[in-house]
This record gives C-alpha cells, sequence and structure tokens, in this order.
C-alpha cells in the first residue's frame, strides 16, 4: 500500500524568487503536514524543465536538492513536460515498491515567468515536435486550436461551452489562496470579449503561466489518504498522427489501469483535477476518463455536473486555467488539492462526502499521462 503523509505548495504567482526558496517553502509545508522531518525522507523524486530561460543558470536538480536540505539519497529528476509532476509521482511510487523504502518526497517546481514571452515560449517548443509542426507555426495554442476544431466540428460543441469551462474554473481560483487568479473576478462576458489566440481558443480559453513548486511525500506507514491508483502512458508526440484527434488514448489507458488497480470505474470518482492546459482539454477528459460517453462533455458542463456544487466537481482549484500552470509544478499540485478536499481543508472550496478523487496530468497535445485515483482511508 501506498499512503500520502504530507502536501504542500507555493503560491502560483509571477513571485521572483529564486527556485530553491520556492522548493524550500512548499517541502517545509510537506513535512509539517506529514508531521515528520528530512531524517526520515528516504528518497526524492523531482520534476523540473531545468529551463534556461529564467536565469538561475542551474541545470543539475538532483545535486542542487542534495545540498539544500543535505541528504546524500537517490534523488531522480524526471523531465516529463507539462505531466513532469504526475510522471514523477508514478515514478517515485514504482520505486517505493520495488525497493521497500519508507517515505519519498516529490517535488514539482518550474520558473516560467522570469524572461520575455519570446524566450520562454521557444523553450516551452521543446515539448513538440519541431521539424513538421513548429516549422509550420504549429505552437501549442495552434495545435490545440486544430484539436478543438475537429472536437467541435464533430460533436456540435460551440465557443460558448468552452467558455463554461473557463467560467467554472475562474469562480473556483477565486476562492484559492494559491491560485494565480484568488480574489480575482472574471465574468463569462469578459471571457467572451477576450481576444482570439488560435481560433477558436481566446485568451481564456488558454491556461496561465507563472511560477511556483508543489511536494508530495508518499510512505509505507498508513495515512488517512491512500494513492489507490496509478497509471502513466505514452503516446505519438503530433496529436494528428492519431486515429482520432479528439480523443487521447494516453489518457484512457493511463485511466483504465489506474481504475483497475483501485478497483473502482469512473461511475466512483467523487472529485476530479484535470490537466484544463486549454478548455477543450477538459471536455474532451471528460469523455477519455469515462465520465460520460465520447462526445458528451459540453453536456456535462452546460448542465452544471462538473461545478463545484454538482455531481461531479473538477477543477475545484482553479485548473491550470485559473490556478496556473507552472509546467512540472502542476501534478503535484493537483495532488495538493485532492488531499486538502479528502481532509476537508479546502475551505470554501471543500466538498463533502469525497471517498475517491482523481487526478490527470498531460503532457504535450495528450502525448503522456499520468492518472492517480486517491481514496480516503478508514
Amino acid at each position: 500500500m501506498v499512503y500520502i503523509k504530507g502536501v504542500g505548495m507555493t503560491k502560483f504567482d509571477v513571485d521572483q524568487r529564486n527556485s530553491y526558496e520556492m522548493i524550500y517553502e512548499c517541502v517545509e509545508e510537506a513535512l509539517a503536514n506529514g508531521n515528520i522531518t528530512l531524517e526520515d525522507i528516504d528518497a526524492i523524486f523531482i520534476s523540473s524543465m531545468e529551463m534556461e530561460s529564467n536565469g538561475e543558470r542551474q541545470r543539475h536538480a538532483a545535486p542542487m536538492l542534495s545540498s539544500l536540505f543535505q541528504k546524500k539519497i537517490p534523488i531522480v529528476n524526471i523531465t516529463a513536460g507539462c505531466a513532469g509532476g504526475g510522471v514523477a509521482l508514478w515514478n517515485a511510487i514504482d520505486f517505493q515498491k520495488a525497493n521497500g523504502v519508507n517515505n519519498i518526497l516529490i517535488v514539482g517546481f518550474d520558473k516560467l515567468v522570469a524572461n520575455i514571452s519570446k524566450n520562454v515560449t521557444d523553450e516551452m517548443f521543446r515539448g513538440g515536435e519541431r521539424i513538421y509542426e513548429q516549422s509550420e507555426g504549429m505552437v501549442f495554442p495552434a495545435q490545440n486550436a486544430l484539436v478543438a476544431q475537429q472536437y467541435m466540428m464533430k460533436y456540435g460543441v460551440s465557443s460558448d461551452d468552452l467558455a463554461l469551462v473557463a467560467l467554472k474554473n475562474h469562480e473556483n481560483a477565486f476562492d484559492n489562496p494559491k491560485a494565480r487568479f484568488y480574489g480575482k473576478k472574471v465574468t463569462l462576458d469578459m471571457i467572451k470579449k477576450s481576444p482570439v489566440v488560435a481560433s477558436p481558443l481566446r485568451l481564456f480559453d488558454c491556461s496561465i503561466p507563472c511560477n511556483g513548486a508543489g511536494a508530495v511525500i508518499i510512505s509505507k506507514d498508513k495515512t488517512d489518504v491512500e494513492v489507490a491508483g496509478s497509471g502513466l502512458n505514452t503516446s505519438n508526440l503530433t496529436s494528428f498522427e492519431r486515429k482520432d484527434m479528439t480523443s487521447w488514448n494516453s489518457t484512457i489507458t493511463a485511466a483504465k489501469n489506474a481504475y483497475a488497480q483501485s478497483g473502482i470505474t469512473a461511475n466512483d470518482v467523487d472529485i476530479a483535477e484535470i490537466h484544463d492546459a486549454f478548455t477543450p482539454v477538459e471536455l474532451i477528459s471528460y469523455e477519455d476518463l469515462g465520465f460520460c460517453n465520447k462526445g458528451e462533455g459540453a453536456r456535462l458542463i452546460r448542465e452544471g455536473v462538473t461545478k463545484l456544487n454538482g455531481k461531479l466537481p473538477v477543477n475545484s482549484s482553479g485548473g491550470l486555467k485559473a490556478k496556473g500552470h507552472p509546467i512540472s509544478a502542476t501534478g503535484t499540485s493537483q495532488i495538493y488539492e485532492l488531499v486538502l478536499q479528502l481532509r476537508k481543508e479546502a475551505g470554501k472550496r471543500q466538498i463533502d462526502n469525497i471517498k475517491y478523487a482523481l487526478a490527470q496530468n498531460i503532457g504535450g497535445a495528450g502525448s503522456i499521462t499520468s492518472v492517480h485515483v486517491l481514496k480516503k482511508s478508514s
């Protein structure tokens, strides 16, 4: 059995502190939350893009953490783009089972808002296909816009449906003190009138880059939150190489494995944190995760099923859309939110009667997906 002992997270913002300061903050919170010390940590798995554009000139994250925490133990850096945090957790769980260690610290961090947009964007391109996509202008918003176009034509989805996704997540982030859009009112009119980035995607259909770090401590010691299932799958680098651009098999397979391990189905999930890098991705994910049939994702958002007071709340944190998306920290921040919810510590965002919670973390346009199912232990 694998359990969550402690979680920690910085505010996702434009904070210009050094990465090691953000790491220290979220790890300190996770240790306090788990009531343990660094002496109890047997291994560390980290995820970071090790950005050149952030000006820190630090491209060797594992030894940096060894110096920061004065720990001479296995420290592994996992680079998996936007899926980094979730992939690091999947690897840590596998390592724990294989080696029998007790406590493992997982840290995701990145600092995106530290340079001009052109330089940061150019570095983020490395998560996509550089020859026959990017040379034709297929940056991530354009790539996801093509997916959105296909999805909208195939299933009768409109821009109004995408706007409802953005509105829901901004309403949730309004009450999340660690979200980029905390306390910032965003209206449906603002969303619909925001500038077009890559049609049909408007500005408010796209997640917001920021700086931040998140930490999770897993343990063999029983706690009140169990990692009941952990799935990971990798697919093609480009979305148009797949049989269906509007369904991402990496999510379907990762979810299938996580459900099988946890002994549940999608119908048993009470709350989910979904990788809404772009609003249509959230709708597609509803379907790929089994929350509804193919083509019915828009129905869930129209009927309010995934709102905070709905049958299946999705992205109570605000999601990538409004909580923010500091790349490698996103996966760990999803676990942070779900643990708060399971422990009834989410404040105004609190959902009642949660037993099973799901986190989905995606790299690229469906290129790699991790799915974790958390369970409230008795």
